[in-house]
């Protein structure tokens, strides 16, 4: 079975520190959720756990991920090694066509080690059938990367990429941010089949419970300020609700 494993992860910034002695382990298949309140740390975990320059880990600080370490690997190594991570707010880089930049991503995460896609034409049936498959309108590949998008077409956009590249572990952080109803349905329904086809493990950071409806955790967490200073099961979504974080 594959595993993520943070183990005493302690992440600095401006010489101020954020995380401490935090660590955490998830399998292949399982579901996480890291709630907490504003300024916790939930973010730099996320930031961190994907090589961010501008977080600096202690002496001593263990991200494995499958048995090797990515604590001196780039963000686009994690990535090739397996990572992925949904922005809350994902750039936009108006003029790149998404059927483009996705095309380049599959080639570097593929190419050379599984059937490749060489030819435009032939990804371009792939992905348009791979968007189908997750409710996405093909026209909206032409566009520009997140160019004049919603929230919920950026994290539309944020799901197609995770199915596409198939990670053995995802960090959505807060993936329902900005999100109707109808478009947190559809996100859920989408970070599901993923789960279900690839046997992802995720970590999913949200501050609400009304994404835990749709994607139901197997462990809750609650981390302050930048530990872990809780852990249970969905029951412990309910009682932050009706509660907050104040008794924690």
């Amino acid at each position: 079975m594959k595993k993520l494993l943070i183990k005493n992860l302690g992440v600095t910034i401006n010489n101020k520190q954020i995380l401490k002695n935090l660590s955490l382990t998830v399998k292949s298949g399982e579901i996480h959720a890291l709630m907490g309140p504003n300024g916790a740390g939930k973010s730099t975990l996320s930031s961190a756990l994907m090589g961010d320059q501008n977080y600096e880990l202690t002496n001593g600080s263990v991200i494995k991920m499958n048995g090797e370490s990515l604590v001196d690997l780039s963000p686009n190594e994690r990535a090739l090694q397996g990572l992925f991570m949904s922005f809350q707010n994902p750039v936009e880089i108006p003029g790149l066509r998404i059927e483009t930049f996705l095309r380049e991503v599959h080639k570097n995460k593929f190419g050379g080690t599984t059937k490749e896609i060489l030819k435009a034409i032939d990804f371009r049936k792939y992905i348009n059938d791979l968007a189908d498959e997750y409710g996405i309108n093909t026209e909206f590949l032409k566009r520009g990367l997140n160019e004049d998008f919603s929230g919920g077409e950026k994290k539309r956009l944020e799901i197609l990429q995770m199915a596409m590249i198939k990670p053995d572990f995802a960090i959505l952080d807060e993936m329902d941010s900005g999100l109707d109803i109808d478009a947190l349905r559809n996100i859920s329904s989408g970070v599901n089949k993923i789960i279900a086809e690839n046997n992802t493990g995720v970590i999913i950071i949200t501050h609400y419970q009304r994404i835990l409806d749709y994607i139901k955790p197997d462990f809750v967490h609650v981390i302050k300020s930048g530990e872990i200073v809780k852990s249970g099961g969905k029951e412990l979504v309910k009682k932050l609700e009706e509660d907050g974080y104040g008794d924690i």
